[in-house]
C-alpha cells in the first residue's frame, strides 16, 4: 500500500501518505469475497486482488483539503464530477480533455471562491475527470515495484480499475473481465457510501446510510453500470454477514440494530 505514497510538490522532503488506503483494502476484501461466489479461478482471483487493492492509485496525492473544496463547490453547483458524466452534458469536449476543459469554464470562478488553480489544484481535477491519463502515469511509475514484489501486471487489469468511469472501455472485453469491474464497481461505491472520513471529505455528508447505498446501486444497474447478477451476489453476502466487519471499519462504528435488520432482510435476493 506504499504505493500510494506521494512526493509532496512544494516540499521534497514530505510524503503525502496515501488518502484512499484503508477504503482500498476493504473495497478488495469485499471484491474477492464476491469473485469467489461467482466462480472465477483462484490464479485470477488473486491477479484481481492487487487490482482492487490499487483502484485508486490514480488518486495518489491527493490533497484532502483541496480536493474536498473543489468537488464539493462543483457538486453544489450541479457540475459533472465524472467523465462520462462530463461528456453528457459537454459533448465537444474532445475524449480524455476533460480536465481541461473544466479548467478553462471554471478556473474563474473558483478562483474567486478563493481556491488558487494552480498546477496542484489542476491536479485535484485531474484525479476525477482526467483518471484514466493519472492512472496511467501512475502505473507506469509503480510497475517497478510491482515487478519487485513478484506482481504479474495484465492489461484487463487496468481497464478493470477504469471501468466506473470509462464503462465505454470494456465494451469489447471478455465477459469475465467485465464482471470483475462490475463486482469492483459495486463494492467501492457500497464500502464509499458507509466510509465516514471519505463521505465528509468527498460528499459533504455527515451520515451514512445503507439503503442510500444500495438506492444508488441500483440506479447503476439501472444505467447497466451493474448486472443483476453482481449486485444480487452482493445482496446476498450482505444478507449473510460477510461485509458487517467492513462495514463497522469503514464507518468507524459498530452497525446499530436498524443497520443490521436492514442487512439480514436482504435475504430475498438470488444469485
Amino acid at each position: 500500500m506504499k504505493l500510494y505514497d506521494y512526493p509532496h510538490p512544494h516540499d521534497p522532503n514530505r510524503i503525502i501518505r496515501g488518502y484512499d488506503r484503508p477504503h482500498a483494502v476493504r473495497t478488495a476484501k469485499m471484491c474477492i469475497v464476491v469473485a469467489d461466489l461467482l466462480g472465477h479461478p483462484q490464479d485470477r482471483v488473486q491477479r484481481y486482488h492487487v487490482a482492487c487493492l490499487l483502484h485508486d492509485l490514480g488518486r495518489a496525492g491527493l490533497d484532502r483539503h483541496l480536493f474536498g473544496t473543489i468537488w464539493s463547490w462543483a457538486r453544489h453547483r450541479g457540475i459533472p464530477t465524472r467523465p462520462r458524466e462530463w461528456r453528457a452534458i459537454h459533448p465537444k469536449t474532445p475524449y480524455g480533455r476533460e480536465t481541461e476543459a473544466f479548467v478553462s469554464l471554471y478556473r474563474r470562478d473558483l478562483e474567486s471562491s478563493g481556491v488558487p488553480m494552480d498546477a496542484w489544484a489542476v491536479e485535484q481535477v485531474e484525479m476525477r475527470l482526467g483518471y484514466a491519463r493519472r492512472l496511467a502515469r501512475r502505473l507506469r511509475a509503480v510497475k517497478p515495484a510491482l515487478k519487485t514484489l513478484g506482481v504479474e501486471w495484465e492489461p484487463w487489469m487496468q481497464q478493470v480499475m477504469l471501468y466506473y468511469y470509462y464503462p465505454e472501455r470494456l465494451a469489447k472485453a471478455n465477459a469475465w473481465v467485465k464482471q470483475l469491474a462490475e463486482i469492483l464497481v459495486a463494492c467501492e461505491q457500497f464500502e464509499a457510501y458507509s466510509n465516514r472520513r471519505r463521505g465528509q471529505d468527498y460528499y459533504a455528508r455527515n451520515k451514512e446510510n445503507l439503503s442510500d447505498a444500495f438506492a444508488y446501486l441500483g440506479t447503476l444497474e439501472q444505467e447497466k453500470i451493474l448486472s443483476s447478477k453482481v449486485l444480487n451476489a452482493v445482496r446476498v453476502l450482505s444478507a449473510g454477514g460477510a461485509f458487517d466487519t467492513i462495514l463497522e471499519e469503514a464507518r468507524g462504528e459498530p452497525l446499530t440494530r436498524s443497520d443490521r435488520r436492514y442487512l439480514r432482510n436482504l435475504v430475498g435476493a438470488r444469485i
